[in-house]
Parts: C-alpha cells; sequence; structure tokens
C-alpha cells in the first residue's frame, strides 16, 4: 500500500497513536500522503468509510482527492470485523470542502439552530443587495468593505454584541450596526450566508453535548488538508469534531499561509500543539518539483521570517537552469521582452504554451499582458476570469428560472422579488421569513397560507400576490408552450432592460443589456433548434456543450442551464500561456515560469497609496511567504523581472527591485540593474529568423 512512499510520507501515513500535524513543503507530496492514509485506514485500521472525513478548501481538490482515493480502493475489500470480503463502498467517504460539510450538518440539525431543513444559502451577491439596503448607498466600495469586516468577524467567532464592542474605528462601527440588522435579517429569512456554514455548526457543536457526541462518533479520523489556511472558526469546528479521541492527521504549511488577509491564522498551527499536547509532528522536505537551484532560492527567501518549525526543502532533480533577473524600462517595455523571451524560449526548448505561466501579485498587471499576447496571436488562459453565469445579470434572469421551475427555490424568490424592486422592501420580506420560518414552509407557499395577513398589511401583502400569481401561470406555462414565447412575456412583464439603465450608467447599462440579450438568444436557440450551427455565431456560448438541442421547453432549458454552468466551470487543459495571480496558482506548478512586477510596493504590495506608510513586519511576512509560493510554482526554469519606472494613475512613478530578489542570494543570476532596450518589430523579425536558422 505504501511502495513508492519516501520515509516521512510512511511514517505519516501509518502514525496512528494520537494527533498528527503533517508540515508538508512545496511539491512534497502532500495529497498522496493524505489520500494513502484513507486507504491505510480502511485496509489496515479496519474503519469504515462512513467514519472517515477528509477536509479541504476547494471543490477541485476535493474532487482530485476522491478520485485518487477511488483508484487507490478499486476492486478491494473490506477488513472490518463482520463485514470481510464486502467491497469497499467508496462513496461513503466524507471528502468535502468545509462549507460543503457544514451544510450536511445543518440539514441534518436545522432544527436545533432555529431553522428549517429547506433554510436558504445566499450567495455574494444576495448578501450584498442585503448590506447595500441597511447601508442605503450604492456605494459598492463600501458595501463591499463593511461585507468584508462582518466576514472576518464571523470567522473569528465574533457575536454582532462583540463587534459592537470591539469596533476601534468608524468604519468598525459602522459595520457593527449593520452585522446586528444584517444578522437578524438572515434569520428572519431562514438563510444562512457562506460564512454561517462554518460558524453555525461550531456553535452548535459547543452548546449542544448529544449533537457534538452524534458527529464525533459519525466521524471518527479526521484528515485536514492545507491546514495553515483555517481561520478561528474552521479550528473551532475541527477541534470539537476531534474531541477527547484526538484522532486526526492535520496537513499543512506554515511557509505557504498567504489568506490572512481573509482571515486565516497562523497561529492554528502554535494553538495545535497547545490544545493537543501529545501532538506529533512529522516534516515532508523532499520536493518532487523544482530544481536544486529554485528550492535554495525559495529556501533562502523563507529564512527571513521567524520560524515555528524549522524546515528545508530539498530535490533530487539536479542544479536545473539558471534563475534570471531582469530589470525594464517599464510595464510595456516588461511585457514585449518578457512575451518574445518567453516565445523564444518555446522555439528552442521545443515546449508546448501550457508549460508557460506568467504570475504577477494583482489583476492590473495582467491588462497589458494580454494585449501583447494578443497582438502576438498566442494563446492563453486567464485565471480566475468571470463564469458568464457569474455574472450579475445573468443570475437575475437565472433567480426567475429558478423560481419558475421551484416555487420553493428562496434565495432565487427573494432575488427575483427584489430585482427590479416591486414595491416589496426589507420590512415585508422579514415579516414573511418570520412567518415562513415558524410555519417551516417556503417563502412563496406562506405567501398563499392564512394568518399572513396578521403580519402584514393588506399594502404589503398585494404586490407578494400579484407576483407569485404571475409566477405560478409562468410555471404552467412553462411546461407546454414555447421557451422563446415564455421568456419574451417574461422579460416584458419585469421592464429588466429599463431596470439596467435606471441602475447603472449608460455604458454599464449597454454591457448588461447586450449580455442579457445573448443569453436569451441562446436559450431560445436551445429551445426552437432543429438544426444549430457549429460555431459560437455571436453568443459566445458553445453549441457542442454535449446537451441535446431537441426543442425544449422553458423547464427543460433551466435544467440545461444548470448543467451549462457545471460544464463551464469544468477544468480543460488548452495548449495556453497561463495567466495568473500568485494567489491563484498557489497549488499548481508549471515547467517554466516569468514572475512579473518583483517591485517594492507591489511585491511586497504596500496595501495603500502612501509610499511613505512603512509595512509591518506581520505583512511583510506574509508577503514573504506569497514570494515563497511563486518561486516554489516552477519546475524546470524560473524568471524574475521588475520595472524602473511604472505608471501610477496619471503618474509615472520610479521603482525599486523587490527585497525578496536580493534575499534569494542568486549568486549566478545577473544582477536585477541589467538594462534591455525594447525590441523594434524589425529587430525582432531579425531574432525570430537567426532562432529558425539555427533551427
Amino acid at each position: 500500500m505504501s511502495a513508492g512512499l519516501n520515509a516521512a510520507q510512511s511514517e505519516a501515513v501509518r502514525y496512528m497513536d494520537g494527533p498528527c500535524l503533517v508540515l508538508a513543503g512545496a511539491g512534497s507530496g502532500k495529497t498522496r500522503v493524505i489520500t494513502q492514509k484513507i486507504a491505510h485506514l480502511i485496509e489496515g485500521k479496519g474503519f469504515e468509510p462512513k467514519h472517515i472525513a477528509a477536509l479541504t478548501f476547494t471543490n477541485k481538490a476535493a474532487l482530485e482527492m476522491r478520485e485518487r482515493t477511488s483508484k487507490l480502493l478499486e476492486g478491494k475489500t473490506l477488513t472490518t470485523p463482520g463485514k470481510e470480503g464486502r467491497k469497499i463502498p467508496v462513496n461513503q467517504l466524507t471528502i468535502c470542502t468545509f462549507h460543503s460539510l457544514g451544510v450536511q450538518i445543518m440539514r441534518q440539525e436545522a432544527e436545533h439552530c432555529g431553522l428549517k431543513p429547506q433554510f436558504s444559502i445566499m450567495d455574494s451577491d444576495d448578501c450584498f443587495g442585503m448590506v447595500q439596503e441597511q447601508l442605503g448607498t450604492t456605494d459598492k466600495g463600501l458595501i463591499r468593505k463593511v461585507q468584508s469586516i462582518i466576514s472576518l468577524w464571523k470567522n473569528g467567532m465574533v457575536s454582532p454584541d462583540q463587534a459592537a464592542v470591539l469596533a476601534n474605528n468608524e468604519g468598525e462601527h459602522q459595520a457593527a450596526i449593520v452585522y446586528r440588522s444584517y444578522a437578524a435579517t438572515l434569520h428572519a429569512y431562514q438563510a444562512l450566508d457562506f460564512d454561517d456554514l462554518i460558524l453555525r455548526p461550531a456553535q452548535l457543536f459547543a452548546q449542544n453535548e448529544q449533537v457534538r457526541d452524534k458527529w464525533q462518533n459519525r466521524l471518527r479520523y479526521l484528515l485536514i488538508d492545507e491546514y495553515q489556511d483555517t481561520n478561528t472558526c474552521q479550528y473551532e469546528l475541527v477541534k470539537l469534531l476531534a474531541g477527547s479521541r484526538a484522532a486526526f492527521t492535520a496537513v499543512g504549511d506554515d511557509d505557504q499561509a498567504i489568506y490572512g488577509w481573509r482571515g486565516a491564522t497562523i497561529e492554528n498551527l502554535a494553538q495545535l500543539g497547545k490544545d493537543f499536547p501529545k501532538l506529533h509532528v512529522i516534516k515532508l522536505e523532499q520536493n518532487y518539483r523544482s530544481t536544486v537551484r529554485i528550492l535554495t532560492a525559495a529556501n533562502n527567501v523563507i529564512a527571513n521570517n521567524p520560524k515555528l518549525f524549522e524546515k528545508k526543502l530539498w530535490s533530487e532533480h539536479g542544479m536545473g537552469d539558471t534563475i534570471t533577473v531582469t530589470g525594464y524600462n517599464d510595464e510595456e517595455h516588461e511585457a514585449e521582452s518578457v512575451i518574445f523571451r518567453l516565445s523564444a524560449h518555446k522555439f528552442e526548448r521545443r515546449t508546448q504554451f501550457r508549460d508557460y505561466a506568467i504570475l504577477y501579485r494583482g489583476n492590473f498587471q495582467a491588462r497589458i499582458f494580454e494585449q501583447v499576447l494578443r497582438r502576438e496571436r498566442i494563446p492563453y488562459v486567464l485565471s480566475g476570469g468571470q463564469s458568464f453565469f457569474d455574472r450579475a445579470e445573468i443570475k437575475d434572469l437565472c433567480a426567475y428560472l429558478r423560481l419558475i421551475a421551484n416555487p420553493d427555490d428562496d434565495p432565487a424568490f427573494i432575488r427575483a422579488i427584489t430585482t427590479p424592486r416591486r414595491g416589496v422592501g426589507n420590512t415585508t420580506l422579514e415579516a414573511l421569513g418570520a412567518f415562513a420560518g415558524a410555519a417551516k414552509v417556503s417563502l412563496f407557499e406562506a405567501v398563499f397560507m392564512g394568518g399572513i395577513e396578521a403580519r402584514l398589511s393588506a399594502r404589503q401583502v398585494e404586490p407578494l400576490r400579484t407576483f407569485c400569481e404571475w409566477i405560478r401561470r409562468l410555471s404552467d406555462r412553462a411546461a407546454r408552450d414555447p421557451a422563446s414565447t415564455v421568456l419574451d412575456d417574461m422579460m416584458e412583464a419585469i421592464h429588466y432592460e429599463a431596470y439596467l439603465y435606471d441602475a447603472f450608467d449608460e455604458r454599464q447599462a449597454q454591457a448588461k443589456w447586450q449580455n442579457v440579450l445573448e443569453f436569451l438568444e441562446w436559450l431560445k436557440r436551445k429551445g426552437t433548434k432543429p438544426e444549430a450551427s457549429p460555431e459560437t455565431e455571436q453568443t459566445g456560448f458553445d453549441t457542442a456543450d454535449g446537451l441535446s438541442d431537441d426543442g425544449k421547453n422553458l423547464l427543460g432549458l433551466i435544467q440545461t442551464v444548470a448543467l451549462m454552468s457545471m460544464l463551464e466551470g469544468k477544468d480543460e487543459d488548452p495548449d495556453a500561456v497561463r495567466l495568473s495571480t500568485v494567489h491563484a496558482s498557489k497549488g499548481l506548478e508549471y515547467p517554466h515560469v516569468f514572475l512579473v512586477g518583483i517591485e517594492e510596493g507591489i511585491m511586497p504590495h504596500r496595501g495603500g497609496t502612501d509610499d511613505d506608510n512603512p509595512i509591518d513586519d506581520a505583512r511583510i511576512e506574509e508577503e514573504r511567504r506569497l514570494m515563497y509560493v511563486a518561486i516554489t510554482r516552477a519546475q524546470r526554469s524560473l524568471h524574475l523581472n521588475w520595472c524602473k519606472k511604472r505608471k501610477r494613475a496619471r503618474e509615472t512613478v520610479v521603482c525599486e527591485p523587490s527585497r525578496f530578489i536580493p534575499e534569494m542570494l542568486l549568486d549566478d543570476a545577473p544582477p536585477p540593474t541589467a538594462e534591455e532596450a525594447p525590441l523594434s518589430p524589425k529587430d525582432r523579425m531579425a531574432m525570430l529568423k537567426a532562432m529558425l536558422q539555427k533551427g
């Protein structure tokens, strides 16, 4: 079972004498350790799959873990006493994100929290609207700031009452006021937001011993991936689930803790040893990804941070290519030269575009690289790009479609009835939510129940019933009438175009309305199609989506939309250069990496516009860990780039190379003051001809 594991990995897999912390350096095989340990628990220790939970942070990581585990256990049988010889039911394993586990817990224990089992889960846009309503402003920056503060409080298990006491500036005082009414509105809606999916289970386990014991007995061994990224609330949930049995393995890397800005705390690593004194620590230091030069640079940088656990990566991949450091005149010069060097490197090494990544600190740096790549007709993939189905205007229309298909979809009900506004405010919805919660029915059903008039005036009830009766009529028609007819009638009734032009400036409204028209055109084409072009036409949708186009009615199309949104999120591997922020690249690897904009103020990021404001030590330490993550994405070659001047707003500012470059101690790299003249088209053609002749 453990064939192919090194000594440290094998120890991590087999250790069962108490709580275990595996410090897994970059590229050291942490996912392999987790999946092999799951197999060992079942095959070697007689655990039933239903008693094992592996928790991670992204659906992608959970899917990879599940697929690897399934392959390891394929065709094998249980060793559990009394169940020997039965095929291992891999589907009974809990391998999911923290939030998915939170949903499972809350669905089963909703009544203990004063919720109906069909409680709603509000997405970020839904919550944005609630905060906006309570602030009474259209300032998106302020709304998002308040959202962020509330989220950090929830992640830190700070209640509205505690927040009011802890608030120490005007912004936090304002957020604390909103937090109280925001929490009350969620409760009235019988709804949870994303942070509640961790917070409420943790609170429930702390307060209800019977429920806690039930889940401790259900999940008897825990494996926690990316432990360094846990926040206070996630750690509390793990601690309560583990209980006195303390049967868990936490896998993480203190050198890759880069999410402090969203509530993760590296202090959880130190706290683990305090809360579990018998904690056994195992270090994975052999790197299977990068060359010696790259790892030496990474080790040298991170050595400047204070250490909770000493760890040094090493590799058997040989010294590898020299790490280059190049200074450019400005960002245009940087983009031109990096793309040319990338093209030349690809030609000389006979590699593919997918072998290259251009990594940067902030999304604002991507634009000029995109321009040059498009001009040079080089394919690229931009990570973190917004899915078509994530656009607010598309989600607005999808809310109507979801509600037509399922009137009990409470988040869809709230979004549809308030976008555009139709005389139904938060006060009405809060009263309706409280009534529905007490009756344990959906908001839609509550509108038609007797007794609602005791909570709401006739003036408040009328627009609710008018809206719901209209949805009922559309729902009846959706099963039998042509989709195009129902869609046209729906759009005419909601006056969505007028809403956009009232809510946004003309340019934004025009762009959003164009997206709406493209979406509607695609829906109609899917519903009435006998013969569709195999091309994307003007809609941006690929007709070759694997879904049948055989004249669906609207109900069938709603299912198609759900499938399309999932298909659009499927991972593909086109032959294209990767453009990505360093944060988004964590967990990934690329043969050849260009790090751009490695300058003071960008990497490390200043976090503001005041050049005289020094960056505090904690921020520098997190930025240094981010640099460590960036370096360790590279497998074979690494190229560092910085600009001597850069445009900031309407000014040109002088830049300095990042302090992290000298920390890398690159003895064989050219100095960071190297000059490169911008290449003219004639020079570029001459160099390309020379490469062709050489080849």
